[in-house]
């Protein structure tokens, strides 16, 4: 575990910027060059609703902001992550903790931690409402640093959780100090970072406040460095990391919105409170395709993966455990704004309907082998998957850790659930001839999908799903 006085080894580092150099046009050009890290396109001109605003049309994309934090050699550290309520790269924050809650679901739901921080750490910021809330310990504390905003008073009970977090392994910073309050000394203990807001603070009393914070053995960030004369004079005063314009503006990253049923999230929660077992939970999942598609995202971050393929929803709940799911709905729940309602969203539609589709068919097809249903509704919701996020199938798969059986199904239609993929796909398009044809075709157990069962499938499956989206 770090000191207090070190911010620890990076997972990773890699050469950035040269301190002096022009200011970069992408800060994902700081990223190391080997392993390539998966893409994350930069966003073009959408506009969304930011916190807190009005009412408007859902957009189609979610997105976030990353600057980069780099130290005296110009290798970067980390990136601070930020809320980006549309392509514009500004920030239209009025409320705090919605604006952390929906970085955090953009950055593990949603873009992925993988995509968003490649190897290096992502500085989160935390008001005081979230300070206290689980949620947080959905942050993995070898990823994710915890920036407490500058307006948080630093009582008694919020020194108590900044120690409780520090003792699970976080890193404490401080935002935007500008000089040194009775406030702040009061805390120092507890921090093992400092920001000083080079704007904020008189020239002149820059020294004097750096030899004091460097007093408490606390690691230094110079930010809104927006110059080479700031960089030099920070340089010199013994900063040793460094955020800025001077290096790179934030960059805006995008990804397409997965919406998450507000009416499954409640569910999620109301049973994890009623300490139901995995089986309730796995059944309540079930329903609700967006979630799933968010849970497997969760399990598969590096705080929480099994190490093994998944192929079940049973195993995404055991690898995830009730408390890390009640901790995920909730903060969904929280930061989902006004979607739409999930129910008219027509691809999840397509997803929920088709998934218990094939999971019904298996059940006919071999009613004693439950792995083998299990593994055929994870083919349906995740045939389409990637579409949902904007991406390939087989870009989107390897990020979710599913079994080979699975992924060969969905890209390639390979093995028997991608016969049966295959097989309700044509069923789907009313194209009975064709599910008939490739039935027969297949031979063995799926002579047995003929003609009347098809089509009692597709009703069954289809009135399923619309009594789950009506709730």
């Amino acid at each position: 575990m770090p000191s207090a006085s070190q911010p620890g080894p990076t997972p990773g580092s890699s050469t950035g910027p040269q301190p002096g150099a022009a200011p970069l046009a992408q800060p994902s050009a700081a990223l190391p060059a080997s392993p390539p890290e998966p893409p994350v396109p930069p966003a073009r001109a959408q506009g969304q609703t930011a916190p807190g605003a009005g009412s408007g049309a859902v957009q189609p994309f979610v997105y976030l902001g990353r600057q980069p934090i780099l130290d005296r050699n110009g290798a970067l550290n980390a990136y601070e992550l930020l809320f980006r309520g549309g392509a514009q790269n500004r920030a239209d924050v009025d409320d705090d903790a919605l604006a952390t809650a929906q970085v955090m679901t953009r950055t593990i739901g949603q873009l992925g931690v993988p995509a968003v921080l490649g190897r290096h750490y992502g500085y989160v910021n935390i008001s005081r409402e979230l300070l206290f809330d689980d949620i947080v310990h959905l942050l993995p504390p070898g990823r994710f640093v915890l920036e407490v905003l500058e307006h948080v008073r630093f009582d008694a009970a919020v020194l108590e959780r900044l120690a409780q977090l520090r003792r699970a392994g976080y890193r404490i910073a401080f935002d935007d100090v500008s000089e040194i309050t009775e406030n702040l000394l009061r805390a120092l203990p507890y921090a093992d970072i400092v920001k000083v807001d080079l704007m904020q603070t008189e020239r002149a009393a820059l020294p004097e406040l750096v030899a004091s914070l460097a007093a408490h053995g606390k690691t230094l960030i110079a930010e809104k460095v927006e110059t080479g004369e700031d960089f030099e004079l920070a340089s010199s005063l013994g900063f040793e990391l460094f955020q800025g314009y001077f290096f790179a503006r934030p960059q805006v990253l995008r990804a397409p919105r997965v919406r998450a049923s507000r009416l499954a999230l409640v569910r999620l929660l109301a049973l994890v409170a009623n300490d139901v077992g995995t089986a309730e939970l796995e059944r309540e999942l079930r329903s609700h395709p967006g979630v799933v598609v968010q849970l497997l995202r969760l399990v598969n971050s590096s705080a929480y993966s099994p190490g093994r393929p998944i192929s079940s929803l049973r195993e995404a709940v055991l690898a995830a455990g009730t408390r890390q799911i009640a901790r995920w709905a909730q903060l969904l729940l929280y930061a989902s704004g006004r979607d739409l309602p999930w129910g008219s969203d027509p691809l999840v539609q397509l997803a929920g309907t088709r998934s218990h589709f094939m999971e019904l068919a298996a059940r006919s097809l071999n009613p004693q082998d439950p792995e083998f249903a299990d593994a055929a509704f994870m083919t349906g919701i995740f045939s389409l998957v990637h579409v949902l996020v904007g991406s390939t199938p087989e870009n989107t798969l390897d990020r979710l850790g599913l079994s080979r059986e699975i992924v060969e199904a969905v890209d390639g239609h390979r093995g028997e659930l991608g016969t049966l993929l295959r097989i309700a796909t044509a069923a789907e398009r009313g194209d009975h001839d064709g599910a008939q044809r490739l039935a027969r075709e297949a031979g063995g157990m799926f002579t047995a999908l003929t003609p009347p069962l098809l089509g009692e499938l597709n009703l069954w499956a289809g009135a399923w799903f619309t009594a789950y989206a009506e709730g």
